[in-house]
């Protein structure tokens, strides 16, 4: 229990602390136990969504904080927290209305409070570039990890062995998420194929820029080999997951509109989520699972594969989120059974975890 609280805790008390905010600001809004109770239930049902549908996220993280010290890792539980909370769930929805609407600052927050049904409506217009830029962002990350030459484990053998074959070839993965964003492209409206397009190379010129970033970074490491360095790498890392949080996001603040408009009941039940997501990671990292579990990884970048491509064509289809979430949750926990089913036929591997 104190190793739970130690992950947790913050957590914990920083969910009393949005709830609380949402029964005065029901209590404020409606003046009745009914109307509070309501807005409550759905802040709590948003934090679930959230957290349910970013285990995958959690574990992706996972996978780049355990190569950071831990002063990093910090930095990312709690300045990453001033990001994906007050900037993906707040501000970001903010900023997509003020640019699509040529609001200002102040009138864009009041159109938020006083009409939020056309505020979900700006919102939701956006859709399309956000889909292209998010989802070639996500594909870009779960392509990575699959079209890797030194990768030597494999989960599902027959798809995996023939990607790290094509890794070979310069950038075959980007030419993969090109003819994905002509592909799509092709199906939507002139002017919504354009801004597809546009969004979805941004999204990939920001993974490449991201990745040139942190590549740059270990370089110098390695050359100067200072303590200094380790930190600069970390910020490296730092600015990676963050950029991956907010891709994770961008669905998650987009489908929330299904269950409220008031962004301020939005931003509460989603940043909820946004903080334990830090805390599985960090939890993740503490407790080494994804050496024990030699396959959760492998599950965990399949399922940014399936998110990346359903937002990609989420600009022409309508999917919903519990689909999304269902398909990651079937990836993770079969890579999970997959990964104790090798453990028990393969008690002599250093990595295998002890009964």
């Amino acid at each position: 229990m104190q190793t739970l609280w130690r992950f947790y805790g913050f957590s914990l008390i920083f969910t009393l602390f949005c709830l609380g905010l949402a029964f005065w600001y029901g209590w404020e809004s409606t003046g009745t136990v009914a109307g509070t109770a309501s807005l409550l239930w759905i802040v709590v049902v948003l934090s679930v969504l959230e957290i349910s549908l970013s285990f995958d996220n959690a574990v992706v993280n996972a996978s780049v904080l355990k190569e950071m010290d831990e002063v990093w890792q910090r930095r990312f539980l709690t300045w990453g927290i001033a990001f994906a909370v007050f900037g993906m769930r707040i501000v970001f929805p903010l900023a997509i209305v003020a640019i699509a609407a040529g609001l200002g600052p102040v009138e864009t927050v009041n159109l938020s409070l006083n009409d939020p049904a056309e505020y979900e409506r700006i919102v939701s217009s956006a859709h399309v570039g956000i889909a292209g830029f998010g989802g070639a962002f996500l594909a870009m990350v779960g392509l990575k990890f699959f079209f890797d030459l030194d990768k030597d484990i494999h989960w599902i053998d027959v798809v995996e062995k023939n990607l790290t074959k094509f890794a070979a070839l310069p950038a075959a993965e980007i030419a993969i998420l090109l003819l994905a964003l002509w592909g799509i492209s092709s199906l939507l409206e002139p002017a919504e194929a354009l801004t597809f397009i546009i969004a979805g190379i941004l999204g990939l010129v920001t993974f490449i820029a991201v990745e040139g970033i942190n590549t740059i970074l270990e370089i110098h490491e390695e050359k100067q080999k200072l303590a200094g360095a380790a930190v600069r790498s970390g910020l490296g890392g730092f600015l990676y997951l963050n950029v991956l949080d907010a891709s994770f996001s961008f669905d998650g603040v987009i489908g929330a509109f299904a269950l409220s408009n008031n962004m301020i009941v939005i931003a509460l039940g989603l940043s909820i989520g946004a903080m334990f997501v830090r805390s599985m990671t960090i939890h993740l990292v503490r407790k080494g699972t994804l050496a024990a579990y030699r396959f959760l990884e492998h599950g965990a970048f399949w399922a940014i594969i399936v998110l990346g491509a359903i937002m990609l064509m989420s600009a022409k289809f309508h999917i919903p989120e519990t689909i999304t979430g269902l398909i990651g949750a079937i990836l993770i926990g079969l890579s999970f059974w997959w990964s104790v089913r090798y453990n028990k036929r393969h008690p002599e591997d250093p990595e295998t975890p002890a009964d």
